[in-house]
């Protein structure tokens, strides 16, 4: 049966310390999909660094955009995070200029792919970011991009079986 935890907070809260912990006390062998994109050499490093921090017990897989694709039947997986895999739907690499579809665009992919990826009897443990937090943006993409995230923390929490927020490190479960 799927179970879907959603844990969400600002950066650094620890959201995903306590994601991979909780996958741990889930199954002895968890899946960690990591959605980001790798912009530079500082994101580079940081990345680097979760890796070292999980240990030999994790399988990893590297997903920007289609997490459906990978099967996950009968397993506990991390998938850290939504905040990038939303950057992945928003923004567009794959022509010579960056393109951006309309929210309502990258939002529908986004719950199509999410809806692909649940279908499966696992576990799925999302990470995502509250950006919306912390004022309006003076930027127009900035606006329309925490809308999308929003908006899309939104569906992921509809169907989630466990909200948690994280504050300061702690996890204070409010679904």
């Amino acid at each position: 049966m799927t179970k879907i935890i959603m844990i969400t907070g600002g950066q650094r809260s620890g959201k995903s310390r306590y994601a991979e912990s909780l996958a741990l006390s889930l199954s002895p062998t968890p899946v960690y999909m990591a959605t980001a994109h790798i912009w530079d050499d500082e994101f580079r490093q940081r990345v680097a660094k979760h890796k070292q921090r999980r240990g030999q017990e994790w399988t990893n897989i590297e997903e920007e955009k289609h997490l459906s694709r990978h099967d996950l039947s009968g397993r506990v997986a991390v998938v850290d995070c939504i905040t990038l895999w939303c950057t992945n739907f928003f923004f567009r690499r794959d022509r010579a200029e960056w393109e951006q579809p309309s929210v309502d665009e990258a939002l529908g992919a986004l719950k199509d792919e999410f809806d692909r990826l649940t279908r499966q009897d696992a576990t799925f443990i999302f990470v995502t970011n509250e950006i919306g937090w912390g004022g309006v943006s003076e930027n127009a993409i900035q606006r329309r991009f925490t809308d999308l995230e929003g908006w899309m923390n939104q569906y992921v929490a509809s169907k989630a079986d466990e909200v948690v927020l994280m504050v300061s490190g702690i996890p204070v479960r409010i679904k």
